[in-house]
């Protein structure tokens, strides 16, 4: 039944996708084009489901398993794959079938409170890959002597991780092999051949922060993060499935034990069902509250202007989407505005306070680098935050979709644009948190102004970058070790968005969000700069993602730095590169947003 509706559905996605691209195609062409492969490419990824699918049911059949023969459980499993993201049926080691059913039932113990968060820890193994500098004879007899110890030592070996073993963990798995590698081959020692790991598993409800709550949680066992791989349903819960190192025992039964006197302490003061800061707050910021009369209460100085009428608010088109929220273009009073709308069925008291903290923000600051604020609506469920509207769109959008490419005189002008509206809010004990640049918008004069103050994110949907793990790829070091940080931690930011505005690549592509957070923290990660690369610009970046805060300069030494380079390259007026080189650029995305 399952399979037979996995099927057709397949042709349903492609039909409904192509419709959508037949709709497109009386805009433009080359957006008919891109819904022609996106249309392709979720077809691809159904039948890819469903390939996964029908191995692991055939596998978990062929086992015996009780579940397996549970009348229903075929639907039940589709449902599982169809609740998750299809990256998830993408990644799993589908000769590993029992840990689908494992996933399985830890989301559907974090229905209930009392289980959550529900989680599963077993131990994994990686056998390291050969040293691509052997020989061939080498490389033969190193194979045979692995080949051989595995067939001796079949029942001490750990099975692999539930995703497999990515080239980091078999990278990791070959040095424990070579630190070894004189031992004696006839003792227990062979057993060293393979790096013994721990895989502990996740499912909770999904909020904001739940990944920065998890690790730190491992980090106070000890235990170092090797990979990560997180999911959320589409049903609002969440799967985080971290591979780790440090615990003193092969065994599991003392590390399920810590694991949850830790989840217990955290429970006295810290609910698993809200989300709490691991962040240095904003000075002197205060903590809204809701009010008896279910409004929203923003701290005040006797002013209320900013609290729009919503009869005179008009919703136009939505632009983009997240877990938490979504974004509309509309009007207010005749303006053209965008509308930034938290959905009602993720608002918790929580969310209702981080909203709190944005409009207490936003409404206090006035720079032509930073996105006017405008209004908000403060009675749930209808909690909106107005904005002026950035016909630009973003700068992640401008690079990555529209696969545009910054020259340097015009890299450095949004670079300078960026120093300043970051300068003024560092001036007034802002930290923004999340500098990148899907929260840098441009206006229709190419001027690029820094936007979102709020942890409830609006994001637009893009591949694997979710609100929260997207955001690991920016981060400082000392914000992903939840060390107390400074405005230092934006400087790290903005040096990663300009490495970003320099090559048009997405920082480590071919990593997951988490695996480059654990490079960058334990392995000083840093991105390649490109060998031609301005010299100045170039040092630049390095002083940004210095490990040590206080080695990294601040704006105004950076908005120093950024105009001697703008004079060398001929652009004494900072300005005039936009008119001249940002013009065409921004002509044509206007030309799409109509």
């Amino acid at each position: 039944m399952a399979v037979e509706e996995a099927a057709e559905s397949c042709g349903s996605h492609a039909a409904a996708a192509a419709s959508g691209g037949g709709a497109a195609e009386l805009a433009t062409s080359s957006s008919s084009a891109a819904a022609a492969v996106q249309a392709r490419k979720q077809q691809q990824q159904q039948r890819h489901k469903l390939e996964v699918y029908t191995e692991v049911l055939r596998r978990l059949h062929d086992a015996g398993l009780p579940d397996a023969r549970a009348p229903g459980f075929d639907d039940e499993l589709w449902n599982h794959f169809n609740r998750l993201p299809a990256r998830y049926a993408m990644d799993v080691n589908v000769e590993r079938a029992e840990d689908v059913l494992t996933h399985k039932r830890l989301l559907e113990q974090a229905k209930d409170p009392a289980q959550r968060p529900a989680f599963a820890v077993r131990a994994v193994q990686v056998s390291p890959i050969l040293d691509g500098n052997q020989t061939d004879a080498d490389s033969n007899t190193a194979g045979e002597e692995v080949a051989s110890r595995l067939l001796n030592r079949q029942q001490s070996i750990h099975p692999p991780p539930a995703f497999g073993s990515s080239t980091n963990l078999e990278a990791l798995a070959l040095e424990a092999s070579k630190s070894h590698q004189d031992h004696d081959s006839t003792s227990d020692n062979c057993r060293s051949l393979y790096r013994p790991m721990h895989e502990i598993t996740f499912s909770t409800i999904d909020k904001p922060k739940l990944l920065s709550e998890l690790t730190s949680l491992l980090g106070e066992l000890g235990l170092n993060i090797q990979e990560a791989h997180a999911f959320s349903t589409n049903d609002g819960y969440s799967l985080d499935v971290f591979v780790v190192v440090g615990w003193h025992d092969e065994e599991t039964e003392d590390l399920v034990e810590a694991v949850q006197k830790e989840i217990g302490r955290i429970e006295e003061t810290q609910a698993w069902s809200s989300s709490h800061s691991w962040s240095t707050p904003v000075e002197n910021m205060q903590i809204a509250e809701i009010s008896a009369a279910g409004r929203v209460e923003i701290p005040t100085d006797g002013a209320s202007e900013w609290e729009i009428d919503v009869k005179l608010l008009k919703f136009g088109n939505k632009v983009a989407s997240g877990s938490y929220g979504d974004l509309y273009r509309g009007t207010y009073c005749s303006q053209d505005v965008a509308i930034k709308v938290l959905k009602p069925e993720r608002i918790n008291a929580d969310m209702q306070r981080e909203f709190a903290q944005e409009v207490y923000i936003m409404r206090k600051v006035r720079h032509k680098n930073v996105v006017q604020f405008i209004g908000a609506s403060t009675k749930p469920p209808n909690l909106y935050i107005v904005t002026e509207f950035m016909s630009g769109g973003s700068v992640y959008d401008y690079l990555h979709k529209h696969k545009g490419v910054f020259k340097l005189p015009t890299l450095v002008g949004v670079a300078m644009d960026v120093s300043k509206g970051m300068s003024y809010l560092h001036q007034n004990n802002i930290i923004h948190r999340d500098l990148k640049t899907a929260n840098l918008l441009m206006d229709e004069n190419g001027t690029v102004k820094v936007a979102d103050f709020g942890v409830a994110r609006v994001k637009a949907q893009s591949g694997v970058m979710t609100a929260e793990t997207g955001t690991y790829r920016w981060m400082a070091p000392e914000v992903i070790e939840h060390k107390p940080y400074d405005q230092k931690a934006d400087v790290f930011s903005f040096g990663i968005l300009m490495w970003e505005l320099l090559t048009g690549k997405i920082p480590y592509e071919y990593l997951t969000p988490l695996q480059a957070a654990v490079g960058v923290v334990q392995k000083g990660l840093r991105p390649t700069i490109p060998k031609h690369t301005y010299a100045m610009l170039s040092e630049l970046l390095q002083k940004c993602w210095q490990q040590d805060p206080a080695q990294r300069p601040d704006f105004s030494e950076i908005l120093e730095t950024l105009q001697r380079i703008a004079e060398e390259v001929g652009d004494e007026h900072e300005g005039k590169h936009k008119d001249r080189t940002l013009g065409g650029f921004f002509s044509a995305l206007r030309g799409r947003s109509h």
